[in-house]
C-alpha cells in the first residue's frame, strides 16, 4: 500500500474529556484504503519542542466525508500543542503506516480489549468488523470512572464491559480481572494498551490458546523502518514495529519467554 505525504485540514477539535481530543482531519484527495490498526506520522509545525513526527493510530475513518479521527492524550508539549489546533489550521500526515489486524474466521468468538488512550485503534476495528458482519463483545480498561472516554461510541457497536482499578466504575481491578473472561470461550482477541496490560493478556489468551493480536505503543520517530528505534523481539528477530507492525500475534513475541 503505498505512503502518501499530505497536509490534511482540521475541521473539528472536539475535547471529549479532561486532556483527551479528537482530532477530524480533512484529506486533500479522495480517502485511500485505510486499514485498523494502521496509523500516521503527524508533523507538529507550531511546536519547537517537537522535532520529529509522532505515531497516532486512526481512530477512525469516514469515507463519506473523506475525514479521519485521531484520538489524542495531552502527555506533553507536542500533543498540547496539537489540541489547540482549531478548524482551518493544517497537519502535516504521512499515511497510512504499519500493517493492521486480520479478520477473524466467520466462526469466531471475539473480544476487542482497551486499556486508557489503547482504544484508539480498536474503534475503527470494531466499526470495520461490523461492517463485515462480525459479532463481538468489547472489555475496557481505565484507572477511574473520570477517566473513561468513548463509551457511547462502543456500545453502539457491541457489548461493552469496563473495570476500573478503583472499582468507582464497571468491576474493580485490570482488564484481565473482569469475569466476562470466564463465562465465555472466546477465540480471537484484539488488544491495545499499555504493555504490562497487553502482556497480562498476551498471557491469559497464551495460557487459553486464544488467537491473540495485540498493537504496539512503541515510540516511532521515522514511521519507516530507518530511525530503528522501535525494534521489538520476535521469533524471527528483532523487527521495527512501524513496519512489520504495529499489530502482532502475540505468538510471535518474546514476551512469553
Amino acid at each position: 500500500m503505498a505512503k502518501q505525504i499530505l497536509d490534511f485540514q482540521v475541521v473539528e477539535n472536539k475535547q471529549i474529556k479532561k486532556d483527551f481530543f479528537i482530532l477530524r482531519l480533512l484529506c486533500p484527495i479522495p480517502l485511500p484504503e485505510i486499514l485498523p490498526g494502521q496509523f500516521v506520522q503527524i508533523h507538529i509545525r507550531n511546536s519547537a519542542e517537537t522535532f520529529l513526527r509522532r505515531p497516532f493510530s486512526v481512530h477512525d475513518a469516514d469515507y463519506e466525508r473523506n475525514t479521519i479521527g485521531i484520538l489524542i492524550q495531552v502527555v506533553g508539549n507536542g500533543t498540547r500543542v496539537l489540541s489547540e489546533y482549531k478548524p482551518g489550521d493544517h497537519l502535516n500526515l504521512v499515511f497510512p503506516l504499519g500493517n493492521s489486524f486480520s479478520l477473524p474466521e466467520s466462526n469466531d468468538k471475539i473480544l476487542l480489549i482497551g486499556g486508557g488512550c489503547g482504544i484508539a485503534p480498536l474503534l475503527y476495528l470494531a466499526r470495520y468488523l461490523r461492517s463485515n458482519g462480525h459479532d463481538f463483545d468489547i472489555l475496557m480498561g481505565f484507572r477511574n470512572s473520570e477517566r473513561i472516554i468513548e463509551h457511547d461510541e462502543y456500545i453502539k457497536l457491541g457489548d461493552v464491559y469496563l473495570t476500573t482499578e478503583d472499582g468507582s466504575a464497571g468491576e474493580k481491578g485490570f482488564v484481565t480481572d473482569h469475569s466476562i473472561l470466564q463465562k465465555n470461550d472466546y477465540t480471537r482477541i484484539y488488544c491495545c494498551g499499555p504493555d504490562p496490560m497487553m502482556k497480562a493478556v498476551g498471557k491469559f489468551s497464551a495460557s487459553r490458546k486464544i488467537n491473540c493480536e495485540v498493537s504496539l505503543e512503541n515510540l516511532m520517530a521515522c514511521g519507516i523502518g530507518i530511525c530503528l528505534c522501535c525494534v521489538v523481539k520476535t521469533d524471527r528477530g528483532n523487527v521495527t514495529s512501524c513496519t512489520e507492525g504495529p499489530v502482532f500475534n502475540i505468538n510471535e513475541l518474546k514476551w512469553q519467554s
